[in-house]
């Protein structure tokens, strides 16, 4: 990681000397307008945090209110590369907070065994694209633990997160987003907040429920998503989706960043060509929720579906497939996907790489027209 690191500092100085124009190119990263939570999940006293302060606090409620509850993962004890865990360490002591090796699987297969001997394991992997080393751990032991034993034994109480996605000068090695390789693994369940209040309430809904989680935080939304959340301790479901804007014209699907990059297509689709854009936060990719899409998707009769990830085999094929399955009557145009491209995650190219606001806007414009 850490070559990694001096290797895109290297190239980057090379870029910068060589082409004086990239300069502009490399300052304009931010692809999304972040729209807050309004709507709180429960009544009661709010505090503004951003992502990693809602994640603290959640990960602070679950450390004092469940003795058993462990947390560990690389640079942990510290609060992480991110200070997710920031002071967690010095208020419960080095037992219970604490780094360990760098090594991918033995941090997710120490949590299943923690988890399987009856405590709560809280697992943090430092970049999604360094999980895959955990992926036989993750696929393979924790995910078939309670079928392989007939029930008598699980690690439901494992949680793993891990920041993923697009971040504006991550490359390949720090900006994948891998959610549809374990969509396909049952016995997971995989979510991706889209806010400061969302991280809190699905990771404490995953630490709490009796299957293995893996929590993808979209890393750019660490700072840059800011809500009022509340105080309180409070879930969010894993498994149901959101309308976040209601429309009858379009109906535009993501999770994580890519949410507000929708919410802002919406609005660009209203001034410029009149119609009003339904957009749902999937919010679950493991279980997802096959009613509220299907449900839009016969009111509209139009559909795109966007990620970060590549085209082929990203998450919005199995949506697409579903839905053209189940709406197919009711469809005017075939489901459409903005995705990110079937190549390796670029670095200088990264703006043409992700599905934005135009791409996705053009989208649209060939799913009226269709």
């Amino acid at each position: 990681m850490a070559l990694n690191k001096l290797s895109l500092k290297f190239h980057n100085s090379i870029i910068l000397k060589n082409f004086k124009n990239v300069t502009s190119v490399l300052s304009v990263r931010s692809f999304f307008n972040y729209y807050t939570t309004t709507n709180p999940p429960i009544e009661g006293p709010t505090k503004k945090l951003n992502m990693v302060q809602a994640i603290n606090n959640a990960l602070d409620i679950t450390l004092q209110t469940d003795e058993s509850a462990l947390l560990f993962g690389e640079d942990v004890a510290f609060g992480g590369v991110f200070r997710c865990s920031l002071e967690l360490q010095k208020k419960y002591g080095s037992e219970r907070v604490f780094n360990t090796p760098l090594c991918e699987q033995g941090i997710v297969g120490f949590g299943i065994g923690v988890a399987t001997a009856g405590s709560t394991a809280i697992a943090e992997i430092q970049f999604a694209d360094y999980i895959f080393p955990a992926f036989d751990q993750i696929v393979n032991e924790a995910a078939k633990f309670r079928y392989r034993t007939g029930n008598q034994f699980d690690c439901g109480k494992l949680t793993i997160r891990t920041p993923c996605g697009a971040v504006g000068h991550g490359a390949h090695y720090h900006s994948q987003s891998p959610e549809s390789y374990f969509a396909h693994t049952p016995g997971l369940k995989v979510v991706v907040p889209r806010s400061a209040t969302h991280a809190k309430g699905l990771l404490l809904s995953c630490i709490r429920d009796p299957d293995p989680c893996i929590v993808l935080e979209p890393k750019v939304l660490y700072r840059a998503a800011v809500d009022e959340v509340p105080v309180d301790d409070y879930f969010t479901p894993i498994g149901k989706a959101e309308i976040v804007k209601h429309g009858d014209a379009v109906t535009l699907i993501g999770w994580g960043t890519q949410v507000h990059v929708l919410l802002e297509v919406a609005e660009l689709a209203k001034t410029k060509f009149n119609v009003d854009c339904e957009v749902i936060d999937l919010v679950s990719i493991l279980p997802w929720d096959k009613d509220a899409v299907c449900k839009s998707a016969k009111k509209t009769g139009r559909v795109l579906i966007a990620h970060e990830a590549p085209l082929t085999g990203g998450f919005g094929a199995e949506l697409a497939s579903t839905i053209q399955e189940e709406c197919f009557l009711q469809l005017e145009a075939p489901v459409a996907r903005v995705t990110g491209f079937d190549t390796p995650f670029p670095y200088v190219y990264e703006p043409f790489y992700m599905p934005d606001k135009w791409r996705c806007l053009q989208t649209i414009r060939k799913l009226l027209d269709y």
